[in-house]
């Protein structure tokens, strides 16, 4: 695989030339007691790109982006953010660097005890506690609008359906404004129907916020409408990497898998 491998490589390299890296990871290796989860992982996200982790459960992805938010510390290697080494941060500092990215969780993780305006002010005011009491409205009623939901603001959670849950946990990402999106698995469990208006969320947030993206996903259908460029994860190391044409039209048995 390592000649096809090179040759996606090499196509995706003019797209990304002249487009500057918003995330840089080199030689990020993880390892769980005797279980090597990454090993050797090198990949940029390029300023306003889509880009798809596609790989099987289990094989590393959502451990790749919780290295990115400073969860977990890897072994061996480098997470660049902004030229800024998280590897080798303090907590204070890692918290700071998480207020400019949106993590979208494979599970919604609303408070259910909470409304949706409530869950929405929750972060919002976290993160900017200077925010007069109109500017939160402001910004809960246009993140909800953004994403089809502003008749949904006063509901509770255990009141709206599995796809609409998705769509009020991004809206409460985008509501503190981040400039890097991280989406775990945003299509696990949901219908093909509402898969598809996630994905066209992705692309619409994309669109209206300027930001770069990381999708985490197994699901080839959601991949197929989101993706600049997909890298593929096959234990803990990145298999395969190319635009949806490429990786599409490859004859190689285990990225098939994916594509038919």
């Amino acid at each position: 695989m390592k000649n096809a491998a090179v040759k996606h490589n090499a196509g995706h390299a003019k797209d990304t030339i002249n487009r500057k890296p918003v995330i840089e990871i080199t030689d990020l290796s993880v390892r769980f007691e005797e279980n090597e989860v990454l090993n050797n992982i090198s990949l940029n996200l390029f300023e306003g790109e889509n880009l798809v982790i596609l790989g099987r459960s289990g094989c590393g992805k959502s451990v790749l982006i919780k290295c990115i938010v400073g969860l977990l510390h890897p072994y061996k290697g480098s997470v660049r953010m902004g030229g800024k080494e998280i590897t080798s941060m303090t907590q204070d500092e890692i918290q700071e660097q998480r207020r400019k990215i949106g993590f979208l969780f494979q599970r919604d993780a609303l408070y259910d005890s909470m409304t949706v305006r409530e869950n929405l002010e929750f972060p919002l005011i976290r993160v900017h506690k200077k925010l007069r009491k109109e500017q939160v409205n402001e910004k809960v009623r246009n993140a909800l609008e953004n994403v089809g939901l502003i008749d949904s603001i006063d509901k509770m959670p255990s009141e709206l359906s599995g796809g609409m849950r998705k769509r009020v946990s991004l809206a409460r990402t985008l509501v503190t404004d981040p400039v890097i999106m991280l989406y775990d698995e945003p299509t696990t469990g949901l219908d093909p129907a509402t898969t598809d208006e996630i994905s066209i969320l992705i692309n619409d947030v994309r669109k209206q916020y300027k930001t770069s993206s990381i999708i985490i996903t197994h699901d080839i259908r959601c991949a197929r409408q989101v993706a600049d460029r997909i890298v593929v994860l096959n234990d803990g190391r990145i298999y395969a990497e190319g635009n949806l044409h490429e990786l599409g039209q490859s004859r190689d048995e285990f990225i098939k898998l994916f594509f038919t």
